[in-house]
């Protein structure tokens, strides 16, 4: 075997070991990114179910049931192109497959529940922000077109402005119902406070007109039965600022 032979046969083994170390590398590098995707899809799948589950019946909407069937169908349907074999995916896809062919009819079994209290209101934006997410993560993997994405995220930050009217008006009525009118002018001058802010208050023009008749009302009857104390700015006035510190940041994180 002649010296340019050794060379030659040392060269090729060096870059078949070269080659075989690249190929190993790319191969675990493929299974590292089925495992990151598997982990993201199952936490988006979660967040899915969350917020289907939990979502307050009053703000749910057929459209808005829908949309997160579909959002579930697709993260379900990703699941399963990755583990054909699996039973619970495919049941899952067959059965959400169902519920979609159903449009707008499709049933809705969340039950009421009201915004009463600061912990509640937060509850739901925690929903609304989730599902801000579930949204854009839609629109950026092309499963939602960006004008649906887009109709979306106004609707979102529509649902905010509902929540947020409903919150006031169930903290300033239950204040009423307590003989508190200081409390309850309080949390219905927040609520004219918070409509009147919105970027587009023609909108809410009727919620507006209701909550000031309900702040006319509970003034007059602060001035005719109580003087105002400062007890009435106590932990419903913190509670409030939270609130609408919350719903400013939330708004900026829609808009956006």
């Amino acid at each position: 075997m002649t010296p340019l032979m050794i060379t030659l046969l040392v060269a090729a083994g060096i870059f078949l070991l070269i080659a075989i170390g690249f190929l190993n590398h790319m191969a675990e590098s493929r299974k590292l990114e089925k495992a990151r995707v598997k982990v993201e899809l199952n936490d988006r799948l979660r967040r899915c179910g969350e917020i289907t589950e939990t979502f307050p019946g009053q703000l749910m909407s057929p459209a808005l049931k829908l949309l997160l069937t579909r959002l579930e169908l697709n993260v379900n349907q990703r699941l399963l192109n990755m583990d054909k074999t699996n039973s619970k995916f495919r049941a899952r896809v067959t059965e959400l497959t169902a519920l979609v062919s159903q449009g707008e009819s499709i049933p809705i079994n969340n039950p009421p529940g009201p915004i009463q209290t600061e912990a509640k209101a937060k509850d739901v934006r925690f929903l609304l922000e989730a599902l801000h997410g579930q949204i854009t993560r839609a629109a950026q993997d092309g499963f939602l077109p960006a004008t649906e994405a887009k109709h979306w995220i106004r609707e979102v930050r529509h649902i905010l402005v509902l929540l947020h009217i409903e919150f006031f008006n169930n903290l300033g009525q239950h204040a009423l119902q307590q003989e508190q009118p200081g409390q309850a002018r309080l949390a219905f001058e927040r609520g004219v406070q918070y409509l009147r802010k919105q970027p587009e208050p023609a909108v809410y023009n009727e919620q507006l007109i209701f909550m000031e008749k309900l702040l006319a009302r509970a003034n007059s009857m602060v001035l005719t039965n109580i003087k105002p104390t400062e007890e009435d700015v106590n932990e419903l006035t913190q509670g409030l600022k939270d609130v609408e510190a919350d719903a400013d940041w939330k708004k900026k994180a829609i808009y956006d």
